[in-house]
């Protein structure tokens, strides 16, 4: 479509110069899509050149119009609506757009002269709990936008910090140490990240026990809270943990292990993956290092209680604390190691960070001290920084009455798919097994597409019900619209229709067919805008936009009995390669589409 593009940019400047005498830079031409009430395909505002062009929008728009339909075969027609030229596109146009489509190999990498080489880091999770639904817009947000990458032509390295150590690993040790009775996830058949937090939970619950209990003594809120025997024990732990101390050692690697089973269970589930794990254990030395380069260079400071410091008042930011008073490190030690770590493994030109915004101002901590640092890698993080999400009260349960639990919710919403599925009847001819792997599908695709079809930045409203209809805006609507369009497909093989006819003789195409060919058209420009802007969300809407194009054609036009070869012909083409855009397009989103249902 960029090519058809082009022809209109170059006939429009032709138009401007012919008429008016004046040259007007094509990198001012430019064409955006017509609104659909209005007749045309493409359309140029006239406004910006009243001035240059000595006359009023409509005046402008009325001869450019004028001189496009006498002198360039691309245009039939055209209408003025103020200072907006609505250009109407021959049909041979659109038909050689279409070819060009169909003659492009699948996975053709789309071109934008953005980075090459990108990591992109997400999901994240502490080794001291299962994954919950925040994870899950975080996994499938990093999955998405790094596929999208990829489509651009870019080498992408996916990548996955484990945060498995720390205070909050500690409490779930302690909890094991002295509320379990030697349960293991099997002897419990209970999954190990379940296992695991279950006794986060229960040094929480007495952790806040013993702060009330101090409190209810006359102790200070604060002072309770830092002085309550479990989290001086938990404190006690972490430096001998640090120190490393073989029993709390061994501990930690057994309860480790059983998270990480549980958590490459839940990976394997919703279909995300990465190329290579970083562990916290393994970077916070490193990250100490930095930290004892930034106190050499007199970059960092020390105060009287021993912490250690940054200070980024200059930078817009505070001072941040590097190490605690006991030498143990927080959460921008590590990360300040890890950056290192990942720009020797990959050396990239864009390291993406996949996190709530609620680490907005971590994020620019981190950067900040990076430079101030003078790491050649600094300039090349980014944020990637997204909502919350919520769900309507009283729609699903929820672990511990806060945290929706990952697993559970995955569980809730294949349950829901396959009861709005059987309601609409639509399994007929699939076995037991086949009619499992769709529900797993459709339920998988409709919380994916839910949480993608927003914008990363905006905090957002999960309702599993909506998620999973087969109407409207969802990722079960594009599924099924896809399995349609492959019914058609097996039904025209069997009537002996190929799809690669040439199209010779046909020069005429309904109306929705230019609608369809213009969508089809749009790809390579919404995967280059969700490329550059980190936003899965333009390809979703995308995806529903041709699925949406696509019924409405199927609606309108004849397809098996239609009289003339070459029209069918062209209509099961056209179907094929809507079928590999939405197949194509889901794909970037980390969802499957069905071939039959």
């Amino acid at each position: 479509m960029l090519q058809l593009e082009q022809i209109l940019k170059t006939a429009l400047g032709a138009a401007i110069q012919n008429v008016f005498g004046t040259e007007v830079p094509a990198a001012q031409l430019v064409l955006q899509p017509t609104r659909k009430d209005f007749a045309g395909s493409f359309t140029l505002v006239t406004f910006p050149f009243t001035k240059t062009l000595g006359k009023g929008p409509e005046q402008i728009g009325l001869a450019v119009g004028e001189w496009l339909v006498a002198n360039e075969p691309a245009v039939k027609g055209f209408n003025v609506v103020k200072g907006f030229l609505n250009l109407e596109i021959a049909d041979a146009q659109w038909l050689n757009v279409f070819e060009q489509l169909r003659q492009l190999p699948a996975g053709a990498p789309v071109a934008t002269g953005g980075p090459q080489n990108v990591v992109v880091e997400y999901s994240s999770p502490n080794t001291n709990k299962p994954l919950h639904l925040g994870h899950l817009r975080n996994n499938f947000l990093g999955y998405s936008v790094a596929e999208i990458l990829k489509a651009t032509g870019a080498t992408v390295s996916k990548v996955n910090l484990v945060n498995d150590r720390g205070i909050h690993i500690c409490k779930s040790m302690l909890g094991y140490q002295q509320y379990g009775h030697n349960e293991t996830p099997a002897s419990d058949n209970i999954k190990g990240d379940h296992l695991v937090g279950k006794y986060y939970v229960l040094f929480e619950k007495h952790y806040r026990e013993q702060i009330a209990q101090l409190v209810a003594e006359g102790v200070a809120e604060d002072t309770a809270k830092a002085s309550a025997p479990l989290i001086l024990e938990a404190r006690d732990m972490l430096q001998k943990w640090e120190a490393g101390d073989e029993e709390v050692v061994s501990l930690w690697r057994q309860m480790n292990g059983w998270v990480y089973e549980g958590h490459n269970a839940t990976y394997t589930t919703i279909g995300v993956d990465f190329d290579k794990f970083y562990y916290e254990s393994n970077t916070y030395l490193l990250g100490k290092e930095r930290v004892q380069e930034g106190l050499d260079r007199g970059l960092f400071y020390r105060k009287e209680d021993g912490s250690t410091w940054v200070d980024l008042a200059q930078e817009g930011l505070d001072q941040k604390i590097l190490l605690r008073s006991d030498g143990t490190s927080v959460y921008l030690t590590q990360d300040l190691g890890t950056a290192e770590l990942k720009y020797a493994d990959f050396h990239y030109d864009s390291s993406i960070y996949v996190i709530a915004d609620e680490q907005n101002y971590h994020m620019q901590v981190l950067q900040a001290t990076l430079q101030k640092l003078e790491k050649p890698y600094a300039a090349a993080i980014q944020h990637l920084s997204y909502g919350m999400v919520d769900l309507p009260t009283g729609k699903m349960k929820t672990r511990e009455g806060t945290v929706v639990d990952a697993d559970e919710l995955v569980r809730e919403v294949v349950e829901a798919a396959k009861q709005a599925t059987l309601e609409k009847g639509k399994i007929e001819g699939l076995s037991e097994e086949e009619a499992a792997q769709l529900f797993h599908m459709l339920g998988l695709g409709a919380l994916k597409y839910y949480l993608l079809k927003v914008d990363p930045k905006k905090r957002m409203l999960f309702n599993p019900e909506e998620s999973v209809s087969l109407e409207g805006h969802t990722g079960p609507f594009i599924q099924y619209s896809h399995a349609r369009i492959s019914s058609i497909l097996r039904k025209a093989a069997e009537q002996g229709v190929g799809l690669d006819a040439p199209l010779i003789g046909l020069t005429e195409i309904h109306e929705t067919e230019r609608e369809m060919i213009q969508e089809l058209g749009r790809y390579a420009a919404v995967v280059a805008e969700a490329a550059r802007t980190q936003s899965p969300a333009l390809v979703a809407q995308y995806a529903y936009d041709v699925a949406k194009a696509y019924n409405r054609f199927y609606t309108e036009v004849p397809i098996f009995i239609e009289p003339e070869a070459t029209k069918k012909a062209f209509r099961v083409a056209l179907s094929a390669q809507t079928a590999r855009t939405i197949k194509t397009s889901m794909g970037l989103l980390g969802i499957q589409v069905p071939d039959r249902m």
